[in-house]
């Protein structure tokens, strides 16, 4: 059986102490901070912040963007925010499916997601408590799809061009690429240690980039 490693190219450490979620983007790397539960967003080429500001969430751990606003995944707060892109204002809040207590620690504390991305029109919603990747209409917080995650924490997400999805677990190390109609793994790449890859985006040239919350770093992962 083949192994897949990937390689790690670090680019930027992080302004903020805890990177937990990426978002690429036109004008900039979007990622939140689950520390401090701000919104950055950075410059491609030097890694330098361009904006950031405050939110009201807790322990954030995802961020997305779609519709004209940023989401952020609000973990212990049990809720996905939908934010104004421009002042930070929280616009709505829309309930997280698949909360409850996770199978690693932290304290048997109720929590919530941490991966999100956007694609047509919908909210894609990685859930650690369920071990489940939900596909929810933001306009009623309805559940119209979902699929088991590979692994025992998903965290980041992050679409190809091909509409497969890229998953994340970060307690084995492996990053999953997935059929979204069923869950089915395509392919996978198992990212070696120390790096720990909490959030996923991919750029407009299919670069896979991630965050490591624990060192800061952020980079790309490349086979």
């Amino acid at each position: 059986m083949t192994v897949n490693i990937a390689t790690v190219y670090q680019r930027s450490v992080s302004p903020g102490p805890q990177p937990n979620g990426l978002q690429a983007a036109d004008d900039g790397l979007w990622y939140i901070d689950q520390r401090n539960n701000k919104v950055y967003k950075l410059d491609w080429d030097s890694g330098e912040e361009i904006l950031s500001f405050d939110t009201t969430t807790e322990h954030a751990s995802g961020i997305t963007i779609g519709d004209g606003f940023v989401w952020v995944s609000s973990t212990f707060g049990l809720t996905i925010h939908k934010i104004d892109m421009q002042t930070g204002k929280t616009i709505e809040e829309l309930p997280t499916p698949g909360v409850g207590t996770v199978a690693f620690g932290e304290g048997g504390r109720p929590s919530g997601a941490h991966g999100l991305e956007w694609r047509d029109d919908k909210l894609w919603i990685a859930v650690p408590p369920s071990q489940m990747i939900y596909q929810v209409d933001p306009k009623t917080s309805e559940v119209i799809h979902e699929i088991k995650a590979p692994g025992l924490r998903v965290h980041g997400i992050a679409f190809n061009e091909d509409g497969h999805l890229w998953s994340a677990d970060t307690a084995s190390g492996v990053v999953s690429l997935l059929d979204v109609s069923d869950g089915r793994v395509i392919n996978y790449m198992r990212v070696p240690w120390p790096t720990e890859v909490h959030g996923l985006t991919i750029d407009s040239s299919q670069a896979l980039w991630y965050c490591d919350a624990e060192s800061r770093a952020i980079g790309r992962l490349g086979l």
